[in-house]
């Protein structure tokens, strides 16, 4: 069994390396699906498939995230980092239409999926991209993100550095984490690297972090 719902899950990802949703080329069975979630108002039906990240259901983290998370600002170029198959991108697109939100996920069946719901549900202000595919000059004053934490810890700085390293000199990232998954080290880490943060919110073992430049 995995985690209670409200709890951040620590069952590793089943099927080897392919079947990681963190696999560039997943090769594990594809297995279709879909999911009905309500949003901030609105009811999103949302294609899913297997290796990409809580393909069964809304991952309590990213509920979290999108429930407690200050409002964006009304204009912008703003990030998800690790969009899977999109429930931040949708919210942020649905809610500012004048923003370009920028979906990147290493993850290629999850692109794929994003990008689809992203087209029926009409947002034309998105752009799923893999990492490699965004313009390096490219600069962001808004990253939501439940980040990759079964990347391993290095990876997962690394990868955070990248692109905290792009926000715009008054932008902020947002990012929900679970405190048993390290929360707490990540955001004293984060102000070491540069980054003040401070947690926006706590429910149930997930902590809400904003990271700011310095």
């Amino acid at each position: 069994m995995g985690a209670p719902p409200d709890q951040p899950s620590t069952e590793p990802a089943a099927g080897g390396a392919e079947g990681h949703y963190f696999a560039q080329a997943p090769t594990a069975r594809r297995r279709p699906g879909h999911i009905v979630v309500d949003l901030h108002g609105d009811r999103f039906e949302l294609a899913t498939d297997s290796a990409t990240f809580s393909p069964r259901r809304l991952d309590p983290g990213t509920a979290f995230l999108l429930d407690a998370a200050p409002a964006p600002p009304p204009t912008g170029t703003f990030l998800d980092l690790g969009c899977g198959y999109g429930p931040i991108v949708l919210v942020l697109a649905r809610e500012r239409p004048d923003a370009r939100i920028v979906a990147v996920d290493v993850n290629e069946r999850s692109r794929e999926l994003c990008a689809r719901n992203a087209e029926s549900l009409g947002s034309t202000n998105v752009d799923v991209l893999a990492p490699d595919e965004v313009d390096p000059d490219l600069r962001f004053d808004l990253i939501w993100s439940n980040p990759p934490i079964r990347i391993g810890k290095g990876a997962l700085h690394g990868l955070l550095l990248r692109w905290l390293e792009r926000l715009t000199p008054d932008g902020e990232a947002v990012l929900v984490m679970g405190r048993n998954l390290g929360a707490d080290s990540m955001q004293r880490w984060l102000g070491e690297q540069g980054f003040p943060t401070e947690r926006l919110a706590s429910k149930r073992g997930y902590r809400l972090l904003q990271a700011r430049r310095a």
